[in-house]
C-alpha cells in the first residue's frame, strides 16, 4: 500500500479547540474578561498567524495587566498541554495500519510543540513517522516537504494521499504533486474554483476510512 500522508492541527487532533481551552484558562487566571475570548482566536487565526505577531499584538494588548511570560507559556504549551486523540480518528489510524497503509504526519510548526502534541495523544505509536516544517527546513504546500515525508520511510510519493483541513497547505500542495486528497471540512464550505479535493470528509475519522475503501475498490 502506498503512502497516507496526514496532516495534524485540525485534522488528526482539534488544536482549535485545545487552544481555546488554553486561551479561557489564561483570561481567567489573570483577571480578563471572557469577551476577549473572539480577539485572541481572531488574532490566532487557527495557528496560520506567525507566534512572534501573536505574541507582539497580545503583548501590546494586554501591557500592565499580563506579564509577557504569561503570554509566551500560552503560545508556547497552552494548545499542545490540552490536546486529545478521539477514538474515532484512533480506530481509523488503526484500521489503515491494519489494511498496509505507511501513515505519516506532515505538519507546518514549530519542532518542539508539535512533537509534544504527537506524543502527548500517543500519536507516535499510531504512525509511521513524521515531518515538521521548523524541522526541514520548508512547509506546506512546498512540494519539498512532501518528498521529505516519503524520505522519512523510504517510499516513493506515487500513489500517496493526503489528508488535512488546510485548502491552500494540504489540498493545493498535493494537487501541485498530482496527489489524491482529502479535505477535512470541518463545518465549511470548501469555496475555492481553481482547484479542489478528491473528496470531501466533515472529519478525519471518515476521511481515512473513504481512502481504505476507495483503494479496496480498484
Amino acid at each position: 500500500m502506498p503512502l497516507l500522508l496526514l496532516d495534524l492541527d485540525n485534522t488528526l487532533i482539534d488544536r482549535d479547540g485545545a487552544f481555546r481551552d488554553a486561551v479561557f484558562a489564561f483570561l481567567s487566571e489573570n483577571h480578563l474578561p471572557e469577551a476577549e475570548l473572539p480577539w485572541v482566536m481572531a488574532v490566532d487565526a487557527g495557528g496560520y498567524a506567525a507566534r512572534h505577531e501573536v505574541a507582539a499584538a497580545m503583548t501590546d494588548r494586554y501591557r500592565g495587566q499580563v506579564p509577557a511570560t504569561a503570554v509566551h507559556a500560552l503560545l508556547d504549551r497552552g494548545a499542545a498541554g490540552r490536546v486529545v486523540l478521539t477514538d474515532a480518528a484512533r480506530n481509523a489510524l488503526d484500521k489503515a495500519r491494519t489494511a498496509g497503509w505507511t501513515c505519516v504526519i506532515v505538519t507546518n510548526g514549530r519542532t518542539a510543540q508539535q512533537e509534544t502534541k504527537i506524543r502527548r495523544t500517543g500519536l507516535d505509536r499510531l504512525v509511521e513517522g513524521w515531518v515538521i516544517s521548523e524541522q526541514v527546513g520548508c512547509k506546506k504546500p512546498e512540494p519539498e516537504i512532501f518528498h521529505a515525508a516519503a524520505r522519512t520511510v523510504g517510499m516513493p510519493l506515487t500513489g500517496a494521499w493526503v489528508i488535512g483541513d488546510s485548502a491552500h497547505a494540504d489540498i493545493a500542495g498535493a494537487n501541485a504533486l498530482a496527489l489524491r486528497s482529502i479535505w477535512v471540512a470541518n463545518g465549511q464550505v470548501w469555496s475555492h474554483e481553481s482547484y479542489r479535493p478528491t473528496h470531501v470528509a466533515e472529519d478525519v475519522g471518515t476521511a481515512i476510512d473513504h481512502v481504505i475503501s476507495a483503494t479496496r475498490s480498484h
